[in-house]
């Protein structure tokens, strides 16, 4: 990419890195124009905490984040980050020659914000995801207890498990998980309630089931879609 960057006669690569410290170091002691970086990173600082790192610095330096991770980690710190301008977020499978990258270099330069639908698409499933986080609902004890509940343990073993006097306290937490979770309403006996609990809690995802049982999520748009399709 480096050799390719400059043979485009458009850009001179003044440095190098794979570790997000040694960016922060390299970019705040001789600021480029421009930053073309990787989310992920050798170390332990990933490309968009590198990022941010450096703009508390000098503000709003232009950076392309360049990924092939879908990974929700980075999408998170993304979100987090705050950045309203002069950045890209691609994929490189989508622009993976050098001279496709100079005009997102050139754009986030200007000021613009450019980012990959694809991006875009699963960084808003993921501020859903954690907006509609289902665990959020609960109190430490009764994420204990659906944690178990979900590897498929009965009331009994959860109470020895947990240290309970009675196994009936593990049945009445069930019960205010299950109210949190908007399954307590359910015209179904407590074994389907206990698999929808097991179901939402394994995928991270509030779950609704409509009338005819079909479980559904929020979709990036926010509507109420299928889970499984």
């Amino acid at each position: 990419m480096k050799s390719g960057l400059e043979d485009t006669g458009q850009v001179s690569v003044t440095a190098e890195t794979s570790m997000g410290e040694d960016a922060v170091s390299l970019a705040t002691a001789d600021p480029p124009d421009v930053i073309l970086m990787d989310v992920q990173l050798a170390g332990p600082m990933n490309g968009v905490k590198a990022a941010v790192a450096i703009r508390r610095e000098i503000a709003r330096l232009p950076v392309v984040f360049y990924s092939i991770q879908d990974d929700e980690r980075f999408y998170r710190d993304f979100l987090a980050s705050g950045i309203l301008t002069h950045y890209a977020y691609v994929r490189k499978s989508n622009y993976l020659l050098p001279h496709m990258v100079v005009p997102l270099l050139r754009d986030a330069i200007a000021g613009r914000s450019i980012v990959d639908p694809e991006i875009e698409q699963r960084v808003q499933e993921v501020r859903l995801k954690d907006e509609d986080s289902p665990l959020d609902l609960l109190e430490p004890n009764e994420r204990e207890v659906v944690r178990l509940l979900a590897q498929g343990m009965t009331n009994e073993q959860i109470a020895y498990r947990l240290g309970f006097h009675d196994r009936r306290a593990v049945s009445r937490t069930n019960g205010q998980i299950y109210a949190a979770w908007g399954l307590a309403n359910s015209a179904e006996d407590e074994k389907t309630a206990r698999a929808r609990a097991s179901l939402i809690y394994n995928t991270g995802r509030m779950i609704v089931w409509d009338e005819i049982g079909t479980p559904r999520v929020r979709d990036a748009r926010g509507e109420w879609v299928p889970l499984y399709e």
